[in-house]
């Protein structure tokens, strides 16, 4: 894989965050580890406010191409979530070039929702949404629904594969890639371990997950993050290896 492919989400550093380190000392390390993207994770901000002015400017200093996590839903009670335009917003001030949503829960496109959306992605940051870890939004169904009439609709939204949620749903993330492939336009990568109650998300190689096959079944020219949370840094070190050297 192309190095320039591979992101990480700062989710790699969740202990760091437990301790109270703030996402511009994060971004610092993923420049450290060799990588020039990463994921900016909206509930690691202490104050996005405050913190977007620094981030932005060492992104441009640095040439980093930054990615925003959401932990919202783009359709909540069945309409346009109101708060999408101040994610946006932050997105701008954070010098996001790609934001990714939960989809929510979507049932139909009205012509208000449409052109909701279409105002917000004229604002021109690449907009996806992820099978997140719920029944509403996670399944299978409920993102092919949402794709099929966003591309009916000419809505520029792509989507996020997450590798490791699919097991939290209860479905089959083999299944999934030959199913949603064609609307991938971005991956999240991590392994699984276990069943039931007992399920946990682990790094790369540490699991169940036939990632490799996967990944081959999947578009070969999109971004690939690694997002799990990591014990040390030769974990996140592993990860990007094991990405660079997939092919």
């Amino acid at each position: 894989m192309e190095k320039s492919q591979i992101v990480l989400n700062h989710l790699v550093f969740a202990s760091d965050r437990e301790k109270g380190e703030q996402q511009l000392d994060m971004l610092k390390k993923v420049v450290g580890f060799g990588v020039n993207s990463a994921e900016l994770r909206r509930e690691y901000f202490d104050n996005i406010i405050a913190e977007a002015p620094a981030i932005s400017a060492y992104a441009k200093i640095k040439n980093l191409r930054l990615f925003y996590s959401v932990p919202d839903d783009v359709f909540v009670n069945h309409r346009v979530n109101p708060k999408l335009s101040q994610y946006y917003d932050e997105a701008i001030q954070l010098g996001v070039t790609v934001i990714k949503f939960n989809t929510g829960d979507f049932d139909i496109l009205l012509p208000e929702d449409i052109a909701t959306l279409e105002k917000l992605l004229q604002m021109g940051i690449q907009t996806n949404i992820e099978n997140d870890q719920t029944q509403t939004s996670g399944k299978m169904r409920a993102i092919e629904k949402f794709m099929v009439a966003a591309h009916a609709a000419n809505l520029a939204i792509g989507y996020v594969y997450d590798m490791g949620n699919w097991r939290y749903v209860g479905e089959d993330e083999m299944t999934a890639a030959k199913q949603l492939s064609s609307y991938v336009k971005y991956i999240h990568v991590k392994d699984d371990k276990g069943v039931g109650d007992q399920l946990v998300t682990v790094p790369l190689n540490d699991g169940d997950i036939a990632w490799h096959e996967i990944m081959h079944i999947l578009p070969q020219d999109v971004p690939v993050a690694i997002e799990y949370p990591t014990a040390n840094e030769q974990t996140i070190l592993d990860g990007i290896q094991a990405l660079k050297v997939f092919n």
